[in-house]
């Protein structure tokens, strides 16, 4: 098969044992998936030292991130493609609703507890250890030039680069 741009490398089998020379030959999809399912555990396992998960960060990151407070159908509509299913954000809401995290105003909007701003303030300084951890070894530098190259990757396939149609 002819590239459109370049040349073309032979696809070979995800191999985890790749050696250097061989990297370009691997499959994005197998090397991208297991970096976000081991950075996406290892992250969540700090979570739960804290007997806390990812969406209620995500959930506190959100009702304290917009220029005004958000109704609880907004949190939901903003974060549910993130989600493992439909309905979880509407539960974590209701999750940090109990553990008095997140209070809900006489107009309907969500705003954070001095509790729930102090473990979105803790969630964010462990978020940065797990960064420190996930990004040893790596410039700051290295780190854009890869996530550059994942969003052309991005662009190719869904049809907004140059490539053409996907394979």
């Amino acid at each position: 098969m002819e590239s459109l741009i370049g040349t073309t490398t032979d696809q070979a089998p995800a191999n985890p044992a790749a050696t250097d020379d061989m990297l370009a030959t691997q499959p994005i999809g197998y090397w991208s998936g297991l970096v976000h399912a081991t950075v996406t555990r290892y992250l969540r396992d700090a979570m739960a030292k804290l007997d806390v998960t990812q969406p209620q960060y995500w959930v506190l990151n959100r009702v304290n991130g917009g220029p005004a407070a958000p109704s609880r159908e907004e949190v939901v509509a903003q974060l549910t493609h993130l989600a493992d299913g439909p309905h979880e954000i509407a539960r974590v809401v209701d999750q940090l609703l109990h553990r008095e995290w997140l209070r809900i105003d006489d107009g309907q909007l969500l705003h954070l507890t001095d509790a729930g701003e102090a473990a979105r303030a803790r969630l964010r300084e462990l978020a940065t250890e797990v960064r420190a951890v996930v990004h040893k070894g790596i410039s700051d530098d290295e780190y854009v030039a890869a996530l550059k190259v994942l969003r052309t990757m991005v662009a190719n396939v869904e049809g907004d680069g140059a490539s053409g149609n996907p394979v």
